[in-house]
């Protein structure tokens, strides 16, 4: 007997218990009622009992009530007193008569009940439905597609449910937990070929799991696994059921929100991504070596005594040296957004002093400001910031490199420093290309280049995007600001400054 049997059993001898209380009851105030007024007898409200308890517990705490009744009306109200004896033939009518309105009313009772039920469940199948919608039709990659399938499917059935992508995943778990016997069955399931579109596993410790195919039509939606637990074989044809007209009514969503083309869109982009993240890192490990070599012989190069005299050769020496610093510039570039894109920055955070990043940043930059009018306005005693030093110097660099290539030889350029606002800001400025409003909005992504300048300067568009993920993983923001085409652009870094934590540091170096 299984736990859903006994809480039957539970409810319908609670039910019993009621009723033989309520006719008890009723019995005291009718024997005290016809004591007092000289009534001859009250059978006949013996049927208020066998209403309630048919409303409220069902058939079998009506016919108890109906039972019941008889027996309190013979003992009590018709002669002989005080014996279960039935001579009168009205005491049979009544039983006959309580027994169909025992009998009448549950059944109505009950019909009502499962019907108000249906339609409070169809209700919030609807709302849930409504929901399921929205957030699908708000989805952006396939994760995102998938886990509201889950998602929607565990609110419905109230059962933990494990969804297994379809099409060209070969049917992998999106998360782990599913037994063995259920991934066999899921794999069965997926395969499809004639195979059935739903199977019952019986799982370890007594589990019954239900696999099915979220659409038999569409494999791309995938299988669900649901854990129903412990429970009959009628329990599990009734669930069977239920999940039918749950997943009809999902697959049917799914098809008119043409999420099959949205995961294969999906997955084509996730696939390009990667195709593409590993052929530049590919690609950049391969160049590094040989330009090595370039870059190095072009330093020793340039700094020969035989060139000296020679300014057509040395001219070109220092051409190929730029060149190759630009070109490795480039790959550090690819490289640093290969690893932004798979593992993410993990910043090493320690104390460090902004002009010291500022300097090395500008020395960094030297040979790139050779042409430029180099202005450095740092305050005095500005506060330690606690970041990962490198990071930041990286991001400065790469808004130095980005003022040289949009502004003019004999610009200025101004490197600053400032403690604002429990803030550390430190700016670039140029005199250079500006921005329009239309750059200034996407200037943060990725491969993206301003159209005006395109032809004539060359890039990646990677630079700021790099600069911005360093920045954020340190704790800090970037911003820019252009009175307009032309006119120039202030390029901003902000990073928090913790200056709780300074004195404490330095009274342990102190020590």
């Amino acid at each position: 007997m299984n736990a859903h049997t006994l809480d039957r059993l539970r409810n319908e001898l609670r039910g019993v218990i009621l009723t033989i209380g309520l006719v008890a009851l009723l019995t005291l105030g009718v024997f005290a009622a016809v004591q007092a007024s000289g009534l001859g007898h009250g059978s006949v409200v013996y049927l208020l009992p066998v209403l309630i308890a048919a409303i409220r517990w069902g058939i079998v705490s009506a016919l108890v009530a109906a039972v019941c009744g008889v027996l309190a009306s013979a003992f009590f109200f018709y002669p002989p007193l005080y014996s279960l004896r039935i001579t009168d033939p009205q005491e049979v009518v009544n039983l006959f008569l309580f027994i169909v309105v025992a009998v009448v009313v549950s059944q109505l009772a009950t019909r009502l009940r499962r019907q108000l039920e249906l339609a409070q469940r169809r209700e919030v199948d609807l709302r849930d439905l409504y929901a399921f919608s929205r957030r699908l039709a708000g989805a952006f990659g396939l994760s995102d597609i998938h886990a509201a399938i889950e998602d929607h499917l565990a609110s419905v059935l109230q059962s933990d449910v494990i969804l297994f992508a379809g099409g060209r995943d070969g049917g992998s778990g999106r998360r782990p937990g599913a037994p063995q016997p259920v991934l066999d069955a899921v794999a069965k399931v997926a395969a499809g070929g004639g195979a059935p579109s739903d199977a019952a596993v019986q799982a370890g410790g007594g589990e019954i799991w239900l696999v099915h195919a979220v659409s038999p039509k569409n494999a791309e939606f995938g299988v669900v696994a649901i854990n129903l637990g412990r429970k009959s074989q009628d329990e599990v044809d009734e669930l069977r059921v239920r999940l039918d007209a749950v997943l009809a009514d999902a697959a049917a969503t799914l098809e008119r929100l043409d999420v099959a083309h949205a995961i294969g869109e999906a997955r084509m982009r996730a696939q390009t991504e990667q195709l593409r993240e590993a052929l530049i890192e590919s690609v950049s490990h391969e160049l590094r070596t040989p330009l090595a070599s370039i870059l190095g012989a072009a330093t020793v190069l340039s700094a020969a005594p035989a060139l000296q005299n020679e300014k057509k050769l040395k001219a070109l020496v220092h051409d190929v040296r730029d060149e190759a610093e630009r070109l490795n510039n480039d790959i550090q570039n690819l490289l640093d957004a290969t690893r932004i894109s798979s593992d993410g920055v993990r910043p090493r955070a320690e104390w460090a002093e902004p002009a010291d990043i500022v300097n090395s940043a500008l020395e960094r930059c030297r040979a790139r400001l050779a042409e430029r009018r180099l202005a450095v306005d740092l305050a005095p005693d500005l506060p330690l910031v606690h970041v990962d030093p490198v990071l930041v110097q990286q991001a400065l660099v790469q808004m130095i490199d980005n003022a040289v290539k949009y502004s003019p030889a004999g610009s200025r350029i101004t490197a600053s420093a400032r403690a604002v606002n429990s803030h550390l800001a430190i700016s670039v400025s140029d005199e250079g290309a500006g921005l329009t409003k239309a750059e200034q909005a996407k200037m943060w992504d990725r491969f993206v280049r301003g159209e005006r300048h395109a032809a004539l300067i060359g890039g990646s568009g990677l630079g700021l995007w790099i600069a911005n993920a360093f920045v954020a993983a340190n704790g800090g923001s970037m911003s820019a600001v252009s009175p307009g085409p032309d006119l120039g652009t202030t390029t901003t870094i902000e990073l928090p400054v913790t200056q709780a934590a300074v004195p404490h540091m330095e009274g342990e170096e102190d020590e």
